[in-house]
């Protein structure tokens, strides 16, 4: 598998006996004034994907060229993002594979590899989507539930932390997010079972700072939303996708995925929070600040992973500090990131399961469009409106750009079923996964 990485003069300045790496909080803060880099896996913490860079023009893309091209160590799929500084390429690989490259002739600087188990009954894949970089060091987390360090400058492990034992469901494929002294991951296993949490370790030790669990236990507030049984012990709600953050509010922000069992809600009677929602967490503590849910008691598998951008804009005549996300389920959300406050939306694509959303951005649910025995044509289609594939946005001319599925122009037989049953094996559990994957194809 060959990967052609074009990139604009500005990033291919030479890195041999480049300077040592460092990038602190501050820098990565301060993102867009260095447009030259990609310092975190969105471009900026608000999650914009957008580049300054204008030396690409409608006028001359069209002689655009490979300066280089690497060659990957393992084949498959890859969904990763890049990371550049002052001239090296970060790139992790399938699956735990980081290499750093000289971003002016495509020569590995050096590679570091990790051995994976091979009894990860994760869906769908070893991919892995990117790194976070904080000072000198590089974080990834692996497929098996890791969360590791390694030297920018060497790829020589510093520490190697287990997040969580993969054997009750779990595996990991998000690019960690670097926040002031702390890295934030997110975890996988919406479909096997697990119960879903965002976690945050300290940067220089691994050490463990917080967790927040996104479906709540006995006790704590939401947890009712489940009915009286143990469904929220396996609620799923995966945090598979990286967010955002907010420094001036110190806030995180990340979407969730769908609850367990996916299409059978019969045994998880209520909303089931905080699935298919955004939720703003306290970086410094873990706390949940608020949170918004966008499909409750979720049949559909409408995960709200997507990630939720960040802008600032004016709403009625008055600045407003707004969150916006193209949601699985076809209707375009703008929300207030300091409140959480439904401020607009709109369906961006065709769906057929809610009569629009009320007052609040609660859809109006239209009729006899829940799975059931016989099967029930439902749009979007089986994957959803959008899904993994990141949005960006444009300060320049104000668009918020994504890309809806191919599975949106068809529609999709929802039928009433359940997802891993207790016990089930591992050989079982990754036959199961491979199904649904034919399906989504």
């Amino acid at each position: 598998m060959r990967i052609h990485l074009l990139l604009p003069l500005t990033f291919l300045f030479a890195a041999s006996g480049v300077a040592q790496v460092k990038v602190p909080f501050e820098r990565i803060r301060n993102a867009p004034a260095e447009p030259g880099n990609w310092l975190t896996i969105a471009g900026n913490y608000a999650g914009h994907r957008h580049s300054a860079l204008a030396q690409l023009t409608p006028a001359n893309i069209a002689g655009l060229k490979p300066a280089w091209i690497y060659q990957s160590r393992e084949a498959g799929k890859w969904e990763v993002t890049p990371l550049v500084v002052d001239g090296v390429i970060y790139v992790s690989e399938r699956p735990n594979i980081i290499t750093a490259i000289d971003g002016r002739t495509g020569r590995p600087l050096w590679n570091y590899r990790r051995s994976l188990a091979g009894d990860v009954a994760g869906c769908c894949g070893p991919v892995n989507r990117g790194l976070a970089i904080l000072g000198d060091a590089l974080y990834v987390s692996t497929y098996d539930c890791h969360l590791v360090c390694i030297d920018a400058n060497t790829g020589k492990e510093r520490w190697d932390t287990v997040v969580i034992d993969y054997k009750a469901g779990y595996s990991m494929t998000a690019a960690p997010l670097a926040v002031k002294d702390k890295i934030v991951v997110g975890i996988s296993g919406g479909e096997f079972g697990v119960r879903g949490f965002l976690d945050a370790y300290d940067a220089k030790t691994g050490a463990h700072a917080w967790r927040f669990w996104t479906v709540p236990e006995k006790g704590e507030p939401g947890n009712e939303s489940w009915g009286t049984n143990d469904a929220w012990k396996t609620g799923g709600v995966g945090t598979w996708v990286t967010g955002t953050y907010d420094p001036e509010l110190n806030l995180v922000y990340w979407g969730t995925g769908n609850p367990c069992p996916d299409y059978n809600g019969d045994a998880r009677p209520g909303d089931n929070l905080y699935s298919c929602s955004v939720v703003a967490i306290d970086a410094d503590s873990g706390k949940l600040r608020w949170y918004y849910q966008y499909t409750p008691h979720d049949v559909h598998d409408w995960d709200s992973n997507e990630v939720p951008l960040l802008i600032d804009a004016k709403v009625n005549g008055k600045p407003r500090k707004l969150l916006a996300q193209a949601n699985r389920n076809a209707f375009f959300y703008v929300l207030d990131r300091v409140t959480g406050e439904f401020i607009t939306g709109k369906a961006f694509t065709k769906q057929t399961w809610a009569d629009g959303l009320d007052s609040k951005g609660r859809p109006v649910l239209l009729p006899d469009k829940e799975p059931n025995a016989d099967g029930v044509l439902v749009y979007p289609g089986l994957e959803g409106a959008v899904n993994w594939p990141s949005p960006s946005y444009s300060p320049r001319t104000g668009l918020f750009m994504c890309t809806p599925r191919k599975s949106t122009r068809k529609c999709s037989i929802r039928r009433n079923r359940t997802t891993r049953p207790a016990g089930i094996t591992k050989a079982a559990a990754r036959a199961m996964c491979s199904a649904r994957n034919l399906m989504a194809q």
